[in-house]
């Protein structure tokens, strides 16, 4: 696929065309994702759908698609793994499949694991075609790999450099004895691999179809079109925007280890349709798990780019008007071998905040007061005596989202970074030892405002035989999700456990580890209401007047 220029691009494609094969690689990657999903062993991917597939050019890795149902975060994240797997990997052929998990290698944290294969068509190198997979576990001190208090990766769990997983189609047992010799729960996580295996190889029967149907010549101009027309309208939406440096800070709870707040600074500058992103004020490097390696912390930016202009396709192209710098030396770029469990799920949301905080005085009728910024990590490990066998529970849960330029904010919507959905608690309960006792609304959670934030969640459940241990690794405990232009702040997130008559609230409020639970004990989550938008003092009293209607406990 050699570079195509857009001008040569545009002369050779029709409209008609151009948005036909527009669709039709979306429709390849979605199609990935369903095969990803549907054939998955986890309920974190066949019900949560922590997980994403996508196509990748040949010579430097960058995004051409994207599947609409993939998780935001990995828009970044899986072309920086790609173009890793490029520079390291030479000798690769048709049939191979890549398996990596390496943060500091265009990854995210360990669970996040990816799988790169590259795509031949009649005999040459086209593309490569890449997914990422959460698996529950790799490994690790915790079931689960969210350990809030490690101090190094090596305490992460499993972790893997670009290794050939498949080898021109044939699956490389010894790879996959050592992978699995080396995770919790083995026979789920099997099944998992083949589910991500089959994914690649139903990307390469559809990608085939739509080449042998459109030709190679006319494809590759429609994706330079596409890249090219990606990159006007994001430059087009940046030259909207008033020039001029915008600040902010977004604050993590702590980083699992030191009981302070982490900072995420940002001094945004925008010059026409150029945007840089300076972090050099961010906290250096930390001790606990909240470190962000530098795939994660680009994937973040454009996500919130993503999220304030909606309309932006998912190609390499409405990347290039954006510049990240002055990361180097703080917590936002991680070395090997700072611990980055919590970067994928936490840190890229305080990073989105801050984009949002910052550009919400310049151009407020685009944007929106923060959300519950938390994706709830929490895992419960144990064995079940009455199946026989031990298990892994990683769930997330939604949060409130902040009120905007026109309307309220979303309740119980999923992270910032996510379109994952909660688990239903009816396969939670039928796959482990567990009973949950309330999933509610959590009245009273959302900032006021002119158009206050959505409500969060509030559930508990109850272990019913057998030990567990649980981890959390969460974020807003400590301050609830800024409002913006008057607006106030949502509620925090609250965790207790309850052990015998004990109740236990975390030292870190947001994050813990190791809680040993029995049969009868309990785990009680409040997540955060999102911000409010405005003066509440502006709110329409009919809004009013529906809300306590509904008993919302304004």
């Amino acid at each position: 696929m050699d570079q195509i220029s857009p001008a040569t691009a545009g002369a050779t494609i029709d409209p008609v065309t151009l948005t036909v094969i527009e669709k039709g690689l979306q429709q390849v990657c979605s199609e990935m994702d369903l095969v990803h999903e549907k054939t998955s062993f986890s309920p974190v991917i066949s019900e949560g759908f922590d997980r994403s597939n996508g196509i990748y050019s040949r010579e430097d890795g960058r995004m051409i698609a994207q599947g609409a149902l993939g998780l935001p975060i990995f828009l970044g994240v899986m072309q920086e793994t790609t173009r890793s797997v490029i520079a390291d990997r030479k000798d690769l052929v048709d049939g191979d499949v890549v398996l990596v998990n390496d943060p500091y290698f265009g990854g995210t944290h360990l669970m996040d694991v990816k799988m790169v294969r590259p795509f031949y068509y009649r005999g040459k190198l086209w593309c490569y075609l890449t997914n990422t997979g959460h698996w529950p576990d790799t490994g690790g001190m915790v079931p689960g790999g969210f350990n809030s208090t490690a101090t190094e990766i090596y305490q992460e769990g499993l972790r893997l450099p670009p290794v050939r997983l498949v080898r021109e189609g044939v699956m490389d047992d010894d790879i996959i004895r050592i992978v699995l010799a080396n995770v919790r729960v083995s026979e789920e996580r099997i099944g998992d691999i083949k589910a991500q295996i089959a994914a690649l190889a139903t990307g390469v029967k559809r990608l085939t179809a739509l080449l042998d149907r459109y030709g190679q010549e006319t494809v590759e101009a429609a994706m330079a079109e596409l890249e090219a027309r990606g990159e006007r309208l994001m430059r087009a939406h940046l030259d909207a925007i008033p020039d001029g440096t915008y600040s902010a800070s977004a604050f993590m709870d702590s980083d699992g280890v030191v009981d302070a707040p982490v900072e995420v600074a940002l001094d945004l500058t925008v010059a026409g349709s150029d945007v840089t992103l300076d972090f050099s004020r961010s906290s250096p490097p930390c001790d606990g798990p909240m470190n962000s390696v530098w795939a994660s912390t680009l994937s973040a930016v454009y996500v919130a780019f993503k999220h304030i202009f909606p309309d932006l396709p998912m190609n390499a192209g409405c990347f290039r008007p954006l510049k990240v710098v002055g990361a180097d030396g703080t917590f936002l770029k991680a070395q090997h071998p700072r611990p980055v469990a919590g970067c994928a799920a936490e840190t890229s949301q305080r990073i989105v905040e801050s984009v949002c905080l910052a550009l919400s005085t310049a151009i407020p009728d685009k944007l929106f007061a923060a959300g519950a910024g938390s994706s709830g990590n929490l895992s419960l490990g144990g064995y079940d005596p009455v199946k026989g066998e031990n298990y892994i529970m990683y769930t997330f849960s939604g949060g409130g989202y902040g009120g905007w330029w026109a309307g309220d904010g979303l309740t119980n919507g999923c992270s910032s970074i996510g379109i994952s959905k909660n688990q239903p608690v009816e396969v939670l309960e039928q796959r482990y030892p567990l009973l949950f006792e309330r999933y509610a609304l959590r009245e009273g959670s959302a900032g006021a405002g002119r158009y206050r934030g959505g409500f969060g969640v509030d559930y508990r459940f109850r272990l019913l035989r057998g030990q567990g241990k649980a981890s959390f690794l969460m974020e807003h405990g400590r301050v609830g999700p800024p409002g913006i232009l008057g607006g106030e702040t949502g509620l925090p997130n609250e965790i207790r456990i309850g052990r015998g008559e004990a109740v236990t609230i975390p030292e870190h409020l947001s994050k813990g580890e190791g809680y040993v639970l029995t049969t009868g004990d309990w785990i009680e989550v409040k997540t955060p209401g999102g911000g409010g938008y405005g003066d509440k003092a502006a709110r329409d009293r009919a809004a009013i007047e529906a809300d306590a209607a509904k008993g919302y406990g304004l």
